[in-house]
């Protein structure tokens, strides 16, 4: 990685911890709107990262559930479908 994903990823990585203890799911967009003021190019790598890890974390939260379902008998529930992959 280059310093910019470095150093986006590693305030991705606090921002959304702070976000779990401040209770704040949009708190990644003010800290966005931080950086953005000074370093756009900073602000789309940390961006991306953020998205990358909350699809992450969705994504594991969807595998254990459809594998507490699997294991308890219960239909595993299909994954949503994408109606329009432009919108974000």
């Amino acid at each position: 990685m280059s310093l910019v994903e470095d150093l986006g990823d590693a305030l991705a990585q606090t921002t959304l911890e702070a976000m779990e203890q401040i209770d704040d799911d949009r708190f990644y967009e003010k800290v966005s709107r931080v950086i953005g003021a000074s370093s756009p190019t900073l602000q789309e790598a940390y961006l991306t990262a953020v998205r990358v890890r909350l699809a992450e974390r969705r994504g594991r939260e969807f595998v254990a559930k459809a594998l507490a379902a699997a294991q308890s008998g219960a239909a595993v529930s299909d994954a949503p479908t994408v109606t329009n992959a432009g919108d974000h």
